[in-house]
C-alpha cells in the first residue's frame, strides 16, 4: 500500500464527525431561515455554499457508504465503497456536474401480496450526489411544507400522524381513506421541475437523474415519468410533488362562522369547519363531520392529481364512518359504543398488522427448528422489540398479551420437535427458567445465571406519544 493510500485511510479515520455535522447543520439552519423569510437571493447563495462545502461532501459520502441500509447494494456499475481510502477519494471527486448513470432495476415483493415493487437503484456516486443536494434542499422545503404532512420528513413520525387523526376524529365522524396509485412511478417530470424552482445547476442535475433511464435485466428503458424510487432524494421529490393538497381542500371548503351566508352544507347560524387533511407520503385521510363534504373532495383531489400525472387508487380509496373503523399506517381507528356511557375512540394495531406479525413469528420458529435456543431467541427478540415499540403508544396491551400466549404455544411445539423423546417436565426445566416473578421465561442458562432470554410482548409498557407541534422543524434552531 502506497503512502498516499495510507494517508487517505488515516484522514478518514480521524475525521471529527461531530464537528462536520455541526458545521453542515449551521448552514442548514440559515437556509431554513432564509426560506421562511422569503429571501431567495440569500437562500440560493447558502445552498451553493453548502453543496461546495467539503464537510457536506464528507457527510454525504458517509451516509451512503456507511449509514444507509443500501450501502451494500451496487448500481449498474457494480461499484461499492468499503474502505476509508475510497471514501476519501469519492469525497474529493464529488461534484454536481449534471450527469447521471442509468438506474439498476430490482424487484422486491410487496408485503402480503403476490405483486412486486420495482426499485431503481442509482450508482453509489449518484446516491452521494443526491444526498448532497438533499442536504441543501430539505431545509428550504421544511420551511414551506404543509404542517399536516408527516411522511419522509425529519423529526416527524407515524405516531405524530396517528395522534393528529385521534384529535381530528373527536368531533368528525366521516373519513376518506385514500392512496395514490403508483405515486413514485407516474409523477410528471416537467411539473415537478417547475415546482422545485431551484438554481440552474441543481435543476440540471435533478433532471439528469429523472431522465437517466433504467437497466432491467440488461434491457434499457427510458424514464419519462416518476422519481427514482431507491434514490436518497426520491422521498423529498415526491413530497414536493404532492405539496399543496391540504391548501386545495382548505380553499374549496373554507371555514365559515355563524354569521356567514348560506352554504350547501350548513345553514346560517351554524359553524362550518374546514376538513382535516393528514398525509403520510402517498397515503392520506380527509376527516369531516359531513359525508357530503368528503364525497365532494374526491373529484377535487383527482383533478389536482391529474395535473401532475397521478390519480387515486380506487381499490384503496374508501369513505368510512368512524363507527365502522378504518386502517391507516398499520393502526385501526374506530369509535365503540357503550351502553349507558359515551362512545369511546380507540386506536389499536390493525388486524392485518397483527396477523402479519404472528405469521412472521411462526416463520422464524419454523426456520430455526434445528438451531440452538440462543439463536432462536436472538432472532425473535429483533422482531418483537421492533413491532412492540411501534405500537406501544396506543391501546395495545390486550393484543400484546394475546401474541405472547400465541408465541408460548409456538415455542412449546418447537421444544417438543427439538427433543421429541423428552418428557414435558424436563422440557420445561430445560427451556423455561425463573426470571424474578416470571416462572416461564424462555431463556438459556449460563451456569447458575440466565443467559439469553426472550423479550416478551408484555415486557413493553404502554407509553403515550408526546405529539409534535406541527409548526416546528429540526432546522428552526429551537
Amino acid at each position: 500500500m502506497s503512502k498516499t493510500q495510507v494517508k487517505l485511510m488515516e484522514e478518514w479515520e480521524t475525521i471529527n464527525w461531530r464537528k462536520v455535522e455541526c458545521k453542515v447543520f449551521k448552514l442548514q439552519k440559515r437556509i431554513y431561515q432564509a426560506s421562511r423569510s422569503g429571501n431567495v437571493k440569500v437562500l440560493r447563495r447558502l445552498q451553493k455554499t453548502l453543496i461546495n462545502s467539503w464537510k457536506a461532501k464528507l457527510l454525504a459520502v458517509r451516509k451512503v457508504t456507511q449509514d444507509n441500509q443500501g450501502k451494500r447494494t451496487p448500481g449498474v456499475d457494480g461499484i461499492l465503497i468499503k474502505t476509508g481510502k475510497k471514501r476519501m477519494e469519492m469525497a474529493k471527486k464529488l461534484k454536481i456536474d449534471g450527469k447521471a448513470k442509468p438506474l439498476r432495476r430490482i424487484w422486491i415483493p410487496k408485503p402480503g401480496r403476490t405483486e412486486k415493487r420495482g426499485l431503481g437503484i442509482p450508482t453509489i456516486e449518484d446516491r452521494a450526489k443526491q444526498t448532497l443536494i438533499k442536504l441543501a434542499m430539505e431545509p428550504e422545503w421544511e420551511a414551506k411544507m404543509e404542517p399536516n404532512s408527516y411522511g419522509f420528513r425529519p423529526g416527524r413520525s407515524t405516531q405524530d400522524a396517528i395522534h393528529h387523526i385521534w384529535r381530528a376524529t373527536k368531533s368528525n365522524k366521516w373519513v376518506l381513506d385514500a392512496d395514490i396509485e403508483k405515486c413514485f412511478d407516474q409523477i410528471d417530470h416537467n411539473k415537478l421541475l417547475d415546482k422545485i424552482k431551484v438554481a440552474p445547476t441543481i435543476r440540471k442535475q435533478i433532471k439528469a437523474w429523472l431522465k437517466a433511464g433504467v437497466l432491467d435485466q440488461n434491457v434499457f428503458n427510458d424514464t419519462n415519468t416518476g422519481t427514482p424510487q431507491g434514490g436518497t432524494i426520491s422521498p423529498l421529490l415526491a413530497n414536493i410533488a404532492l405539496e399543496g393538497m391540504a391548501e386545495l381542500i382548505k380553499k374549496a371548503f373554507p371555514y365559515k362562522n355563524r354569521n356567514s351566508s348560506f352554504l350547501p352544507y350548513k345553514e346560517r347560524g351554524e359553524i362550518f369547519n374546514t376538513p382535516v387533511f393528514i398525509r403520510y407520503a402517498d397515503d392520506f385521510v380527509i376527516i369531516h363531520e359531513n359525508k357530503k363534504v368528503i364525497e365532494d373532495s374526491i373529484p377535487l383531489i383527482n383533478e389536482w392529481l391529474n395535473e401532475i400525472g397521478l390519480k387515486l387508487k380506487p381499490s384503496k380509496t374508501h369513505i368510512r364512518n368512524l363507527s365502522d373503523g378504518f386502517d391507516f399506517l398499520g393502526f385501526n381507528i374506530k369509535e365503540y359504543k357503550r351502553k349507558g356511557q359515551k362512545s369511546i375512540r380507540l386506536i389499536t394495531p390493525s388486524k392485518k398488522a397483527v396477523e402479519k406479525h404472528a405469521s412472521e413469528l411462526n416463520r422464524i420458529v419454523n426456520k430455526y427448528k434445528s438451531c440452538p435456543q440462543g439463536k432462536l431467541i436472538n432472532e425473535l427478540n429483533k422482531t418483537i422489540r421492533g413491532w412492540t415499540n411501534y405500537y406501544r403508544t396506543q391501546v395495545s396491551a390486550k393484543i400484546f398479551s394475546r401474541l405472547k400466549n400465541q408465541l408460548y404455544y409456538l415455542l412449546w411445539s418447537w421444544a417438543m420437535a427439538t427433543c421429541p423423546r423428552t418428557g414435558k417436565k424436563k422440557l420445561r426445566r430445560k427451556y423455561w427458567q425463573q426470571d424474578g416473578e416470571n416462572k416461564w421465561r424462555f431463556a438459556t442458562m449460563n451456569g447458575d445465571k440466565l443467559g439469553v432470554k426472550l423479550f416478551q410482548h408484555t415486557d413493553v409498557k404502554i407509553i403515550r406519544h408526546m405529539p409534535l407541534k406541527t409548526s416546528k422543524s429540526p432546522y428552526d434552531g429551537d
